[in-house]
């Protein structure tokens, strides 16, 4: 089971995070976002991360997200806006891995998530808001259910420790991992690398 966490941009916390068996490192570059990782993200040490290093951008044009790889040595994005098919398209074709998020209403339909198979990586389900993201909050988990694509998916929104037993209790056969964020925070963008720690050695 993959564990992503994201939202970070402090130096000390990104160094003790990236000791932990954690699969991706998600950088959120929105700035909209409590959690927007520039100016304070410090470029060469990202770069030289041994984890998996992730971009989260919102309707972003192509040419600034492809600025923001180079400088930080990307190696996926998370987008979680409205881009286009075409648009994840071509970000795909640079070699870059591709988390397509979809924010999940109560009347969400799958059909939606139809136009990027084949063109994202994952999917990632989270909470609706209008901050896109890192609200805290969860959707009903049942509609997971009525997934049938082939393309595996993260589950994010609201994820915390007392989780763990309900998330070991998901079947479906495209969950491949999770994406923790601000449950794990004593402050925005700043996680708290023990209680991660702690749950991870619990969840795994």
């Amino acid at each position: 089971m993959l564990i992503k966490v994201c939202g970070l941009r402090n130096k000390q916390n990104i160094a003790e995070l990236a000791q932990l068996p954690i699969d991706f490192i998600g950088f959120i570059f929105y700035s909209k976002s409590k959690r927007y990782a520039i100016p304070e993200l410090d470029s060469t040490q990202v770069a030289n991360l041994g984890i998996k290093k992730v971009g989260v951008f919102v309707n972003e044009k192509t040419e600034k997200i492809l600025e923001i790889v180079d400088k930080f040595q990307l190696n996926a994005l998370q987008l979680h806006g409205n881009e286009s098919p075409s648009q994840v398209e071509h970000l795909k074709n640079k070699n870059l891995q591709i988390i397509k998020a979809f924010s999940i209403t109560t009347d969400f339909s799958f059909k939606q998530t139809k136009l990027y198979e084949g063109l994202a990586d994952y999917f990632l389900f989270d909470t609706a808001t209008v901050n896109y993201g890192g609200s805290g909050q969860k959707f009903n988990w049942e509609i997971l259910k009525n997934y049938k694509s082939a393309t595996p998916f993260l589950l994010s929104g609201g994820i915390s420790e007392v989780d763990i037993d309900s998330i070991k209790e998901i079947a479906h056969p495209k969950f491949a991992g999770i994406d923790i964020n601000s449950k794990f925070e004593l402050s925005a963008g700043l996680k708290d690398t023990e209680k991660i720690k702690s749950f991870i050695q619990n969840f795994k």
